[in-house]
């Protein structure tokens, strides 16, 4: 007899707020005696005198507040939470204009993703399935979710997510940690304790990064109204427990006026030159730095297209959005993805600095995230996937090669550890297609072919009179250029 349905029923009851196990149940009032032998205890003490080490003593106490259930009832809360802000920041990242602000919301996503899956495993150790915790919804966190994402800028974002959520998280966790057995709830502590490892740098980042915004002209007082907003609304469903006392609802919310949808053109700070109609950054400046398919040329091409690659961060981000509950797996391998493409970002415009440019100098490419941002989700990752990042493994060999021959450390340096990435991407991004589409490969390839074409028609990148089929695998990853 298969005991899921029962334990699952149970679960299910518990998180519904319909009872807990308690220790003042009369079944546990019993007081059993004890029956020791002095002779045995009498050799115990003998035995311990001869033993000649004296290791440090263990000061945990047993006990604590929690049942296995209402353990469960709280982690399953927390996971929610971690995988609905991976899903909301992966939203946003189309209409993040900011550069270090867009980069950092690439690491954060994955920082939740990870918190996410954490707590999932802990989870499927107290008696549930993880096909159990995956379909768990809460309707009351969708709804708060639903509204932390109506923010009117990304400043609003950061302060919902970081200064409300992201810090009655991180206060959850701890009290948690206090709060458990620190000895039988040992797995759930040290689950806790590391995903607070991430929280903290994050956290004070936000607080500097809205400070920055406030010190650049952003109204203080708005932002002040929007975070008690959202701090009433999460009172409003028992915090992030479910179980602190409730006040009224704010009023009157604005998902109710205007749902949220997510963005869909692509937006860059005003340091930024950018576009989009073309994919050849010597058509794009106006004339050649160095001779066409000279190293030089491909080294800074090369390098200019990993800063460009914060169309990634919005192109992975979007996706986790667009697919969210479809598969907990895919949706965690995307975030992961995000967070590298925030860092190839960092690693571009580091290495543009370190080669004696200012990176804002050089025009900014467009192309592939205009193309993206409006299409289905499994079109999308196709180009990236199948064109970008394929293109990108085609050449890098040779590049690397090329630079340790010419003992140019700095590139051969970072397109090493690129092209270990991209390796991995191009991996995990098979699974990720099978989960957004039903298409055989032949079929997403064609169809995905002709819809970048239609864009890059549109955009002038290339001439009217083409038709998808002289517009190549090899035209698309040049044009697009990921």
């Amino acid at each position: 007899m298969n005991p899921e349905p029962k334990r699952l029923a149970r679960h299910l009851s518990i998180m519904k707020g319909n009872g807990q196990d308690s220790a003042d149940s009369p079944a546990l009032k019993h007081t059993i005696p004890t029956v020791s032998f002095t002779h045995q205890r009498a050799a115990a003490e003998e035995r311990k005198k001869a033993y000649p080490f004296r290791f440090p003593r263990d000061p945990r106490l047993m006990g604590g507040r929690f049942s296995v259930a209402e353990n469960a009832r709280r982690l399953i809360r927390f996971f929610y939470f971690e995988r609905r802000l991976m899903q909301a920041l992966g939203a946003w990242t189309l209409s993040i204009p900011e550069f270090e602000v867009k980069l950092e919301t690439g690491r954060h996503i994955f920082y939740h993703a990870d918190a996410a899956r954490l707590l999932r495993e802990r989870l499927s150790e107290q008696e549930l399935s993880l096909k159990t915790i995956d379909a768990f919804r809460e309707a009351e966190i969708d709804q708060f979710i639903e509204e932390l994402l109506s923010a009117n800028s990304a400043a609003e974002l950061l302060v919902g997510v970081h200064q409300v959520l992201g810090r009655a998280l991180a206060t959850a966790y701890r009290h948690h940690v206090d709060d458990t057995d620190p000895v039988t709830d040992a797995p759930s502590i040290r689950c806790l304790r590391r995903i607070l490892t991430d929280y903290e740098p994050m956290l004070a980042w936000a607080d500097s990064a809205i400070a920055a915004y406030t010190d650049g002209g952003v109204e203080e007082a708005g932002l002040a109204g929007w975070r008690w907003h959202l701090q009433r609304l999460l009172g409003a469903i028992g915090g992030v427990t479910g179980s602190d006392p409730r006040n009224e609802p704010p009023a009157p919310l604005r998902r109710a006026s205007k749902p949220f949808e997510r963005g869909t053109v692509p937006l860059r700070d005003p340091r930024f030159d950018t576009f989009k109609n073309t994919g050849d950054y010597d058509v794009a400046d106006g004339q050649e730095r160095f001779a066409k398919d000279s190293y030089e040329s491909l080294r800074l091409r090369f390098i200019r297209t990993q800063r460009d690659e914060v169309d990634a961060i919005e192109a992975f981000g979007t996706f986790i959005w667009d697919i969210r509950f479809k598969d907990f797996q895919s949706e965690y391998d995307l975030a992961r993805i995000t967070w590298d493409e925030a860092r190839h970002t960092e690693i571009g415009h580091r290495s543009l600095l370190a080669c004696g440019y200012d990176p804002f100098e050089l025009r900014n490419r467009l192309t592939g995230s205009t193309c993206r941002g409006p299409m289905e989700p499994a079109f999308a990752m196709a180009e990236i996937n199948l064109f970008g990042e394929v293109g990108v493994l085609k050449t890098i060999n040779n590049l690397i090669d090329t630079a340790a021959a010419r003992n140019d450390a700095l590139l051969f340096h970072i397109a090493d550890f690129i092209r270990a990435d991209e390796r991995t991407h191009v991996r995990k991004g098979q699974g990720i297609i099978k989960v957004m589409t039903s298409l055989d490969a032949k079929a997403l390839e064609q169809r995905t072919r002709e819809l970048f074409t239609e864009c890059l028609v549109s955009l002038g990148a290339v001439k009217q009179d083409m038709d998808v089929f002289t517009v190549s695998r090899e035209d698309i990853e040049h044009l697009v250029g990921e």
